[in-house]
């Protein structure tokens, strides 16, 4: 049973529990694998989530969001119980059709978006895809573009180079 209690610890803004190895080579052994982002499902506190479990400094973490556990940046030292396992449902996030739109417009951006990493790709999808309103779908749309043409910065990164 992959099931366990954990402390919740903080490493700059994001709150995180490590997950027992025993559980880790359960989760490695169902997704077949032990590298890269890892999709996992479960249960806080008997309250269902969907997260990526993920590599970062050398430690496998389960990090926890808001939408997993209410206020969870203020609960840094409390302790948690955990049930975690492989999700095996694919998880594909359709392009916003306003970004698709103006990729296909834009030969250039198009090009520098197709040549970025994958997850690079997927991260700028995201974000576009789960803004709430039309107007900050247009304006980060507007932002992505001069950010893929070298012009602005966009999710925190730098603008692309385009020379």
């Amino acid at each position: 049973m992959n099931k366990f209690k954990a402390t919740i610890q903080i490493i700059g803004i994001n709150p995180y529990v490590f997950v027992p190895d025993e559980i880790l080579t359960n989760i490695f052994s169902q997704a077949k694998k032990d590298k890269g982002a890892i999709p996992i499902r479960g249960t806080i506190n008997e309250k269902p989530y969907k997260q990526t479990l993920l590599k970062f400094k050398g430690e496998w973490r389960l990090y926890v969001n808001t939408t997993m556990l209410k206020n969870s940046p203020k609960k840094i030292g409390e302790t948690i119980e955990i049930f975690i396992e492989f999700d095996p449902v694919i998880r594909v996030i359709q392009p916003h059709p306003e970004f698709l739109k103006a990729l296909n417009n834009n030969k250039d951006a198009k090009n520098r978006f197709d040549n970025l990493s994958p997850s690079l790709q997927k991260e700028i999808i995201r974000y576009i895809s789960f803004l709430k309103t039309d107007k900050s779908i247009t304006a980060n749309t507007k932002k992505a573009m001069g950010f893929l043409l070298g012009k602005n910065r966009f999710i925190g990164r730098e603008p692309i180079n385009t020379n």
